[in-house]
């Protein structure tokens, strides 16, 4: 998102992963035409790629942006911060999340972790300083309703579902593929260059498919954690934090990685957008039909 730091992390994973399940094709460890056997090793390496980015989504998110986590607040504004996020989580029944501040003048938040006890709620110095009180406390309740929708494990099986159909059915293109360049002859193109041309652009293009609908779930629970910020703290406070963030302009520093679980969405193309628009979503809140 658009890509996630899950998604993010969840790619290189499956890259990683890929490269070795390519091997071991080549290598006959996994026969072609096998298609059941093909299809359960699809299903370990595609869920392993994403379960294991979810395992490391704070850790990554804490070294890619620099986040500062506010284990004894240093201000007034530090122990403002926990002390929301604190009352957020109690009202929305998870554990407390980790809270922390990354330097950006990009007004932006993000929320990750693999559980709705071990997460983790992160907030820009931009956002501090370019938000009334209510709105960033509106903010942190979007986040924390991201956490206890269990959007970051929801995301992470929608993701290995598709991973896991990505590889099977490049495999199966590549094998269709393969075979007909080598006039039927099975055993004559097994791992073959054509093989391995081909599943690679399968799983290329199945990825970008892939990638459009993880951004259509992902704008969908946009609006959920939308309505659950509003539920914490009022439509009206949810709703001028995104209409600050609309005046702000639509220019974002935070990492595409990292927008699955921040409140903006960068300026990619709309199909492959994380976030709906911010005026659609105000639109939602205040209870009116956006325009278009």
């Amino acid at each position: 998102m658009r890509l996630l730091i899950l998604i993010a992390t969840n790619l290189a994973v499956s890259l990683l992963l890929g490269v070795v399940f390519l091997g071991l094709e080549i290598a006959g460890v996994l026969p072609e035409g096998q298609w059941a056997g093909l299809f359960v090793m699809a299903t370990v390496f595609g869920f392993g790629g994403s379960f294991v980015s979810l395992l490391l989504s704070k850790i990554i998110a804490k070294w890619s942006m620099g986040v500062h986590v506010i284990e004894a607040p240093r201000s007034q504004s530090e122990a403002w911060l926990v002390q929301t996020v604190h009352a957020h989580a109690s009202r929305a029944g998870i554990g407390m999340p980790e809270v922390g501040i990354y330097d950006s003048d990009d007004p932006n938040a993000f929320a990750t972790g693999w559980s709705r006890n071990n997460a983790l709620v992160a907030v820009s110095t931009g956002l501090l300083n370019a938000m009334r009180p209510e709105q960033v406390s509106a903010v942190l309740g979007h986040e924390v309703a991201h956490v206890a929708n269990g959007d970051m494990v929801t995301l992470t099986l929608v993701q290995g579902v598709l991973n896991t159909f990505v590889i099977f059915f490049s495999r199966v293109i590549g094998t269709v593929v393969d075979t007909a360049l080598s006039g039927g002859d099975r055993e004559r193109s097994r791992g073959g260059i054509g093989y391995i041309i081909t599943v690679t652009i399968a799983q290329i293009v199945l990825g970008l498919g892939a990638s459009l609908i993880v951004a259509r779930f992902s704008r969908y629970r946009e609006f959920r954690a939308d309505a659950g910020g509003a539920s914490l703290t009022s439509p009206r406070d949810m709703a001028g934090a995104l209409d600050a963030l609309r005046r702000a302009g639509d220019e974002s520093q935070l990492p595409q990685s990292m927008t699955a679980f921040g409140i903006r969405g960068g300026n990619i193309a709309k199909l492959f957008a994380s976030h709906p628009p911010l005026e659609e979503r105000i639109a939602r809140l205040m209870g009116a039909r956006p325009h278009g």
